[in-house]
C-alpha cells in the first residue's frame, strides 16, 4: 500500500516551452518546418547513398544509419510538442511517458555510438590510408552498427526498467516538453540512488567515453595532417573531416552543456534551450552540413536531379 502523500499516476503534464499564448502559432509553424526539414533532409541523404554507387563506402554507410537515427530521434519528441502547441493538450499517459523516455535514451545513445564509428573511420582513412580497405571491411562496419544498436537498446532498457519500478508523488507536472529522465526522477517518491548511479555510469559509457575516443581520434588526425608537407593534402584531409567535426561539436556541445555542467548554470530555460538544440536543431542541420560541405553528396544530388530533369523531358 502507498502512503497518503502518494498516488497512482496515470498521466503526466508536460509544461512544454515557456512561450506566450499569442506566440503558439508562430512556434508551431517554426517547429513544424524544422521537423519536416529534418525528416525530408535525412531521407534525401539515405536515398542518395542508396542510389549512388560512389557513396557505397564505410563513411556513407555510417552516415545513412545516422540519418535514419536522426529521423527517429526527432520523431520521439517533436510530434508530441507540436500537438501540445496546436491543441494545448499537455497530458501524456504514464505508459506513453515511459515509452518516450526509452526511445529518447535509445536514439540519443545510438547517435553517440554512430558518430564515434564515423570518427574511427576518418582516423583509419587519414592515419592508415594504405590499410583502410582491409581494416574498414564490410563485416567490421556491419558489426560496429549492430553493436551500436544493441548497446544503445540495452542502456535504454536498463534505465526504463529502473524507472518503471519507482512510485510517483501526487505532483505529476514535468517542466519540459518531453519526458526527460532527470525530471521524472525528481517527481518520484522512491529512493532514486540506484537510478542516479546508473545514469552516471551509463553516461560515462555512452556519452563521455565515445566523446573521449573522438577527441583522441581527431588528435591523431591533426598530428598526421600537419606532418603532410603538401597544403593540398592538408586541405583534402580537412575537407573530409569538416562535416563530421561540425556534427560532433553541435551534438556533444549541447549534451555536455545540459547534463555535465554545474547545476547552478542549468536553469529551466537553459535546459529547454539545450534540449531543443540537440533534439530538434542538430538533426535538422545534419543534412545541410553533409550536403553543403561534401562534394560527393553534392555530386550525387546533382546526378539525381539531372536524371529527373532528363526523364521529364
Amino acid at each position: 500500500m502507498r502512503s497518503e502523500n502518494k498516488s497512482i499516476v496515470s498521466e503526466f503534464l508536460l509544461l512544454g516551452l515557456h512561450i506566450w499564448p499569442e506566440q503558439w502559432s508562430i512556434f508551431f509553424t517554426l517547429f513544424l518546418g524544422m521537423y519536416l526539414t529534418t525528416v525530408l533532409g535525412n531521407l534525401l541523404i539515405i536515398l542518395l547513398i542508396r542510389l549512388d554507387s560512389r557513396l557505397h563506402t564505410p563513411m556513407y554507410f555510417f552516415l545513412s544509419h545516422l540519418a535514419l537515427t536522426d529521423i527517429f530521434f526527432s520523431s520521439v519528441t517533436v510530434p508530441k510538442m507540436l500537438l501540445s502547441l496546436q491543441t494545448q493538450h499537455l497530458s501524456i499517459t504514464y505508459e506513453g511517458c515511459i515509452s518516450q523516455t526509452y526511445f529518447f535514451i535509445f536514439f540519443a545513445d545510438l547517435d553517440s555510438f554512430l558518430i564515434t564509428s564515423m570518427a574511427y573511420d576518418r582516423y583509419v582513412a587519414i592515419c592508415h590510408p594504405l590499410h583502410y580497405t582491409s581494416v574498414m571491411s564490410q563485416s567490421l562496419c556491419g558489426m560496429l552498427v549492430a553493436v551500436s544498436w544493441v548497446i544503445a537498446g540495452a542502456c535504454a532498457l536498463l534505465h526504463t526498467l529502473l524507472l518503471a519500478r519507482l512510485s510517483f508523488c501526487a505532483d505529476h507536472i514535468i517542466p519540459h516538453f518531453f519526458c526527460d529522465l532527470g525530471a521524472l526522477l525528481k517527481l518520484s517518491c522512491s529512493d532514486t540512488s540506484l537510478n542516479q548511479v546508473v545514469i552516471f555510469t551509463a553516461g560515462l559509457a555512452a556519452i563521455m567515453l565515445p566523446f573521449l575516443c573522438i577527441l583522441v581520434s581527431y588528435g591523431r588526425i591533426g598530428f598526421t595532417i600537419f606532418q603532410v608537407p603538401s597544403s593540398k593534402g592538408i586541405y583534402k584531409a580537412l575537407s573530409t573531416c569538416g562535416s563530421h567535426l561540425s556534427v560532433v561539436i553541435l551534438y556533444y556541445g549541447a549534451i555536455i552543456g545540459l547534463y555535465f555542467l554545474p547545476s547552478s548554470s542549468n536553469t529551466g530555460d537553459n535546459n529547454i534551450i539545450a534540449s531543443v538544440m540537440y533534439t530538434v536543431v542538430t538533426p535538422m542541420l545534419n543534412p545541410f552540413i553533409y550536403s553543403l560541405r561534401n562534394k560527393d553528396m553534392k555530386g550525387a544530388l546533382f546526378k539525381l536531379l539531372s536524371k529527373k530533369t532528363y526523364s521529364s523531358n
